[in-house]
């Protein structure tokens, strides 16, 4: 258990909080649901043990109860990270990228996979800068700067997917990584050429029909179609 400080400035003055770490960054991406500071104390400077009072506490947050301010410093604030924290989650996500790559990526010369070394390798050939944000967000301008070290490509399934109106707000975050066209319909619907990696094509799949309840249509478009 790593603990750090949560902090936030409000009506010019600080706030902090001392927290363990993993749960801190949880908390902020809603993965879990609560959260304790440690001595479920609120400070003005930890270091020195200075401890707000009543008042700051009203005047900066509209309230005195520490669990909403907890939440709060959080949520809004800053959590200190570790160099050693941030060295273990480049890493996470580096594995992460060279799982994705290993799976969806082709030689296009021969039609074969990559293994995972020689992708690692050309990964720290190339310096490419692996960004704290999801994979496929990322993805083409990893493969961009691969591909000078590497002959590589995704290898993909085109899909057409139809999805009611009443869904698109929510499904537009699932397609839109993937997405190659788009048509609104009047109605609302929406119609989208896609071409998702093959690799991940049946959680592509999962995610679209949770969201959509079953309701979006889909159909693998062939390369001759």
């Amino acid at each position: 258990m790593t603990q750090t400080l949560a902090r936030i400035k409000k009506v010019g003055k600080n706030f902090e909080i001392i927290v363990d770490l993993d749960d801190a960054l949880k908390f902020k991406k809603n993965e879990i649901s609560s959260i304790e500071a440690k001595g479920e104390k609120i400070f003005t400077d930890s270091k020195k043990g200075q401890v707000a009072s009543n008042s700051d506490l009203q005047g900066a947050f509209g309230t005195q109860n520490i669990s909403e301010i907890v939440s709060k410093i959080i949520k809004e604030g800053e959590v200190q990270t570790t160099q050693e924290h941030r060295d273990a989650q480049q890493e996470k996500k580096f594995n992460q990228v060279v799982d994705f790559l290993t799976k969806n990526a082709i030689d296009p010369q021969s039609g074969n996979p990559h293994t995972p070394e020689r992708i690692k390798s050309s990964l720290t050939q190339a310096g490419v800068n692996i960004k704290n944000i999801p994979i496929e967000s990322q993805i083409q301008e990893i493969v961009e700067s691969l591909s000078k070290i590497i002959p590589i490509k995704i290898s993909t399934k085109k899909v057409k997917v139809t999805i009611p109106a009443m869904h698109t707000g929510q499904a537009y975050g699932i397609i839109n990584p993937h997405k190659k066209e788009e048509k609104w319909k009047d109605n609302g619907d929406i119609e989208a050429i896609l071409e998702v990696p093959s690799g991940i094509i049946m959680d592509f799949y999962d995610k679209l029909n949770s969201i959509t309840h079953g309701s979006a249509l889909t159909e693998e478009i062939k390369d001759d179609q």
